[in-house]
């Protein structure tokens, strides 16, 4: 092998390495970027719940004070 095909190979080797961490950066930001969304609908989720509760509480208070 002549130093132009080493260099050539060497060349084509670092580009498809480069193109291979390039798709893993992506990946890796999509799916931080999927867990933020998540955690995001999650406490939304909490907070419609805790409200429910609250305002089941509320009625519970309420029919037991005018069951008195």
């Amino acid at each position: 092998m002549n130093i132009v095909q080493a260099a050539t190979t060497l060349i084509a080797t670092l580009a498809l390495a480069a193109c291979g961490l390039g798709e893993t950066a992506a990946t890796a930001t999509l799916q931080a970027k999927q867990a933020e969304q998540a955690q995001q609908q999650m406490t939304q989720l909490k907070q419609q719940i805790d409200q429910a509760n609250a305002l089941n509480n509320q009625r519970l208070q309420q029919a037991t004070e005018n069951a008195q």
